[in-house]
């Protein structure tokens, strides 16, 4: 029931910031400005963001995938993999290695430089911050990569492919995806999760439970499993959880599943689905997934 990624909405103090980085070094372009509307912070859960500016982008390739930013300060010492939530956005790209040679100098900066994650070197990976304080996973997929159904990128950079969520308690979130969305989360695994790791001061090779969820069309969830020292991220009263609030997704009929939403459908604000209704629910690592019904 769930199916492709269609917007990720992250909190930013500077909005022209954000938008000067991604438009110069990554190639985005925007779309959309404006303000958060009532209807939207309500549905959202978060009311006191209703007439914050609002920033919408999409990549050079004109995939319908975009990434929203809602002004919103950080608070003191916020740090990506350090709370419960969503934590990254993974966003395809044609040269993995290019882009970071691109990046030197650029309020992008490399946490984890280009390394291959599979044997046959068909997937290449590296990690950065971005001026808003969110973590970005730059991946190129090989045009060739048997039995994954990955996007592979149509620009240089292109859309977020997959959202990565964390929390304390691997089982708890898959059955969440499981029971609400008729998903089906893959087998769990134990991985090195270097930027998990790095950031919460552990040691580099320490591995951790993950599983995905496909979505179709090369896009994916991935779940990690958090370790003890983590917690959960707290919400400024009203306002949207800090950094990497919200991913949105397609679905096909709201009357499907029984987890209860911020509030009732409304008409959705995001370009091109403004015809299309939308709600916003909580999982259970505290993430909001936001639904298009499409």
């Amino acid at each position: 029931m769930l199916k492709q990624i269609r917007a990720v909405t992250t909190t930013a103090a500077d909005l022209k910031a954000v938008e000067d980085a991604y438009s110069r070094y990554l190639g985005y372009r925007t779309v959309q400005r404006g303000k958060v509307s009532h209807i939207t912070a309500k549905g959202w859960g978060a009311p006191a963001v209703a007439g914050k500016n609002l920033l919408v982008m999409m990549p050079e390739s004109g995939e319908q995938t975009y990434l929203r930013f809602v002004e919103q300060t950080l608070p003191a010492g916020f740090k990506p993999f350090t709370t419960y939530g969503w934590n990254a956005t993974e966003i395809a790209v044609q040269d993995t290695d290019a882009l970071i040679a691109g990046l030197q100098g650029s309020p992008f900066t490399v946490l984890f430089p280009p390394r291959d994650l599979s044997p046959g070197g068909d997937i290449r990976a590296a990690q950065v911050l971005g001026p808003a304080g969110e973590v970005l996973y730059l991946t190129t997929v090989g045009h060739e990569t048997p039995g994954r159904d990955l996007h592979t990128a149509k620009s240089f950079v292109d859309r977020c492919f997959i959202a990565v969520a964390g929390g304390p308690d691997l089982e708890a979130m898959r059955s969440f995806y499981r029971d609400n969305f008729n998903s089906r989360p893959g087998p769990t695994l134990q991985s090195m999760l270097r930027v998990l790791s790095s950031a919460n001061a552990l040691p580099i090779e320490t591995k951790y439970p993950i599983c995905t969820i496909p979505l179709g069309g090369g896009t994916l969830i991935e779940l990690d499993g958090y370790p003890d020292i983590t917690k959960a991220r707290a919400r400024p009263p009203g306002g949207l959880p800090p950094g990497m609030a919200i991913v949105t997704f397609e679905h096909p009929r709201f009357e499907s599943f029984a987890v209860k939403p911020f509030a009732p459908p409304h008409d959705c604000e995001l370009p091109p689905y403004r015809d299309h209704k939308t709600v916003t629910v909580v999982g259970a690592a505290g993430e909001l997934i936001e639904l298009i019904e499409v």
